[in-house]
């Protein structure tokens, strides 16, 4: 039988949090390698449709000079890609291999591909936590609506002059929202059980999140609690002006649990044409769309904005492999990463999506922190975070535990104070 080849640590997923950490476990002289069941590097950005973007500045998505050129989606990909060029990465990363099973043995762990067994000391799990789209299954008697989830809408010309509804009371939901006016949908209606925070403004969306503003207040010892107030006043004002006070969600916006989202401009500047429905769908007939409060909703295009589910399956690790939530698989993770179900296991998406942090930021904190882990000059054991860690507070969380990186005595306090006060908001931050 061929002797399955051995590595320092293999990381799943070739995505931008998968590209990070080969980048920082190359600098750590460790023997790496990324496999990606696609045949490029790029992840869920590589699946998006090219009308999706970020939700917030191209200077707070990139860090260093590595180039991007816009908030969109081709523009995301590319700086992705960016980084395996800019750091010599590509040797280390084999595309079209797909990962059937990964499961713990003595040593490390034994990881089966569709082109053979690898075996590591470490695993890290950098597969996302959108990648199972989730659509509810309602009943559909002979209906005639075409559906799609809201990412594999590719173009928004086919919402012309359409009767849409769209389903659901996120950041999906207030894109497609926006995707039907922007595209002249000839009516729209929405269905939600209930919504999320957003930022109002007649802005393009990625200005719509202040990222730095954020690390500021966090760097100069603002309490969450003070943030929250200042952000729930300024929110309810956003919705007043808007005209929108109908859908602000029913729980104050808190920090520790809840993502802002940025508002959609032709969203707000279109309300009043949304016909609103509180409620679920209960069903698909002929070409109506049935809601629970009993409206029926004549329906050309139903647009799925109903979000996305972590799928960890090829992990043969129970707890972990029957998980669908990040939140929930968050609370399964010590110092963030550090899996408590294996311990030479890692997951870096529970920690970092749907936080209010630039994703590669947080991203390279974590795979810096981990190679220290690895290379046992850090020890990731703090216990698991019930609160999510939003930006600055993610490495003040780090710091406690990765001595490596965060030196005593306060120094990396400084700089982190420097670069939340001084860095101008028209420069990305640097590298860690």
């Amino acid at each position: 039988m061929k002797t399955p080849e051995y590595f320092d640590l293999i990381i799943v997923g070739a995505g931008i949090g998968g590209i990070l950490c080969l980048k920082y476990a190359k600098d750590a002289g460790l023997n790496a390698i990324v496999l990606e069941r696609a045949s490029r590097v790029g992840g869920l950005w590589r699946d998006l449709p090219p009308w999706q973007d970020i939700q917030f500045r191209k200077e707070d998505w990139t860090l260093g000079n590595l180039p991007i050129e816009g908030e969109d989606q081709p523009s995301v990909l590319r700086n992705i890609e960016a980084w395996v060029e800019r750091f010599d990465l590509l040797s280390r990363i084999r595309l079209g291999v797909c990962v059937r099973a990964a499961r713990p043995c003595v040593g490390g762990w034994k990881v089966t591909t569709d082109a053979g067994e690898l075996e590591s000391r470490f695993l890290v799990g950098a597969t996302g936590g959108h990648n199972r789209p989730v659509v509810p299954q309602v009943a559909r008697d002979e209906s005639s609506i075409a559906e799609y989830h809201s990412s594999e809408l590719r173009d928004p010309k086919q919402l012309r002059d359409k009767a849409i509804t769209v389903v659901g009371g996120g950041a999906s939901a207030y894109d497609l929202l926006d995707l039907c006016f922007r595209n002249g949908a000839r009516s729209v209606a929405w269905v939600y059980r209930s919504t999320k925070w957003m930022r109002p403004t007649l802005q393009p969306k990625y200005f719509g999140t202040d990222i730095r503003t954020l690390a500021r207040l966090q760097m100069l010892g603002v309490s969450v609690d003070a943030i929250n107030h200042r952000i729930n006043r300024d929110l309810r004002e956003r919705y007043r002006k808007a005209g929108i006070a109908q859908i602000q969600p029913d729980q104050d916006f808190d920090l520790r649990r809840d993502q802002l989202i940025p508002g959609r401009r032709d969203m707000i500047r279109n309300f009043a044409r949304i016909a609103r429905h509180r409620g679920e769908v209960r069903a698909l007939r002929g070409s109506s769309v049935k809601v629970t409060d009993g409206a029926s909703l004549p329906t050309d295009l139903l647009l799925w904005a109903t979000g996305y589910a972590v799928d960890l399956s090829y992990l043969e690790v129970d707890a972990l492999a029957r998980e669908t939530s990040l939140s929930r698989i968050r609370l399964r993770c010590a110092s963030a990463f550090h899996s408590l179900d294996a311990s030479d296991l890692f997951l870096l998406a529970p920690a970092v999506l749907e936080t209010n942090t630039s994703t590669p930021w947080a991203y390279a904190h974590a795979a810096r922190s981990i190679m220290a882990h690895i290379g046992g000059r850090a020890a990731l054991d703090a216990p698991a975070q019930v609160d999510q860690q939003n930006h600055f507070e993610l490495v003040r969380m780090l710091a406690q535990v990765d001595r490596a990186n965060y030196p005593p005595f306060g120094f990396w306090r400084l700089k982190y104070l420097g670069a939340a006060l001084l860095r101008p908001r028209t420069l990305p931050m640097p590298i860690p």
